[in-house]
């Protein structure tokens, strides 16, 4: 039974109230939208640390704030914490938020120069044997929070609650380059199943490192392509050869629609569809047959209510990857067919790089961006199509086209597959 804040299946209708993000464009969701439909690009040379015999040197680092350079933990909720501001301010909510916080971050290792002054604790008399037994007696000889902190992800969220006077336990999850999606997903669900009135959905990732540079690079997934940082992300063509990673965060403000009309608030788009399925085919590939992904997208789509045709525009996960821009393909032929070749699909990967667990919930943002202006943002550097891969790429220049609803998929390591679909308030 449907009513006017309900859906097809009468569950609360999910609005979003407050967006914030930040990328290597810029800070906050104006300045993002701006450069994102201008086509620029924000990959650059990696100065933060050295990079020097790396196989990799290019990123999309966030280098214009004021933030730790040398841990991830931090930097993370830095960033996330500047999103969440931004969000929550153009919701107009202040004072404690009073609802579930669901965080996506990285899962973070402590870095080499945390382990190397460690190492420089353990006294000399000591230091024979297991270097992880020596750490861990000296920590337990003298505790030292702030150390601790910087060395655990989930310590995020318990910063950004008690930033932003949520309500609960928080959520931290990283389910790889879904896990924005993931956390959008957690919250729609919440509301859904009327535990809450509103929850805040986190997406960050500043784990850019040397460290992290030479893990893809020994799993051949990031571009090489230096010498032009600004070319070397391009979804679906040819000459595609990695990912370029990147860092960044975005947080959503989700609300039941009857709860946001009721205290007056913009609503800027609803959440109208869920679909996440895992696949257990390889620790980093994806099936390559699509089959989870395929069921994914179908699994967004009939939870929003919608049938294939109802889709304008789709926000393409579109890594730049040989095998995941075929694979993404393969799974959107597989439910679209031949409508595929009237929709719009295009990646802002190609000028933000990929933001990791970030990813989803930035790539929300602007998906409900495209909705409310009518614009369609770019794929960049499409100037060698791959003739294996028919789409309409939106290439190189934005395209004004007004869509009342879009997909956004999220295809991350491990297998975990998430897309959204995103419409229009109702009439």
């Amino acid at each position: 039974m449907t009513s006017k804040f309900t859906d097809h299946l009468g569950r609360p209708i999910v609005a979003v109230t407050g967006m914030g993000v930040l990328t290597s464009l810029g800070e906050g969701v104006e300045d993002n939208w701006k450069a994102l439909t201008a086509g620029k690009s924000g990959i650059h040379t990696i100065t933060r640390f050295p990079t020097d015999q790396l196989s990799t040197t290019i990123g999309g680092t966030v280098e214009f704030l004021d933030m730790p350079s040398s841990n991830a933990v931090e930097r993370s909720h830095g960033m996330a914490r500047k999103a969440a501001t931004e969000a929550l301010a153009q919701a107009g909510i202040s004072g404690d938020f009073d609802g579930p916080l669901f965080l996506a971050a990285p899962p973070v290792e402590p870095e080499w120069s945390a382990r190397f002054e460690l190492g420089d604790r353990v006294p000399e008399d000591a230091r024979e044997g297991n270097a992880y037994t020596q750490f861990l007696s000296v920590l337990r000889d003298k505790p030292d929070l702030a150390m601790h902190e910087a060395m655990l992800f989930g310590t995020i969220s318990e910063r950004l609650a008690d930033d932003f006077g949520t309500r609960g336990l928080p959520v931290t999850l990283s389910t790889a380059c879904a896990s924005g999606a993931t956390a959008i997903q957690l919250g729609v669900e919440a509301i859904r199943q009327d535990r809450t009135d509103r929850a805040l959905a986190v997406a960050t990732d500043g784990s850019v490192t040397a460290e992290a540079l030479i893990r893809f690079s020994l799993l051949s997934a990031l571009s090489r392509q230096n010498d032009k940082p600004e070319k070397a992300s391009k979804p679906f063509t040819k000459d595609r050869d990695g990912f370029v990673i990147a860092e960044g965060a975005a947080t959503l403000v989700l609300e039941s629609l009857e709860s946001a009309i009721a205290r007056g608030a913009k609503v800027l788009g609803i959440l109208a569809g869920c679909g996440e399925k895992a696949d257990s085919f390889h620790r980093t590939r994806s099936s390559p047959d699509g089959s989870p992904a395929i069921a994914t997208i179908r699994g967004a789509l009939e939870d929003a209510g919608l049938d294939e045709s109802g889709i304008g525009y789709i926000n393409a996960h579109g890594t730049s990857t040989p095998e995941n821009d075929k694979m993404e393909y393969l799974a959107m032929s597989g439910v679209f067919g031949e409508h595929l070749k009237s929709i719009p699909v295009s990646s802002n990967k190609s000028m933000i790089g990929h933001t990791l667990t970030a990813a989803g919930a930035i790539e929300a943002v602007f998906s409900l961006m495209t909705i409310a202006t009518g614009t369609l943002p770019p794929t960049i550097n499409y100037d060698n199509p791959d003739p294996a891969i028919e789409l309409d790429t939106v290439p190189n220049v934005k395209r004004d086209q007004a869509v009342t609803s879009v997909l956004s998929n999220s295809f991350g390591f491990g297998g975990q597959n998430a897309c959204l679909v995103m419409t229009a308030e109702p009439a």
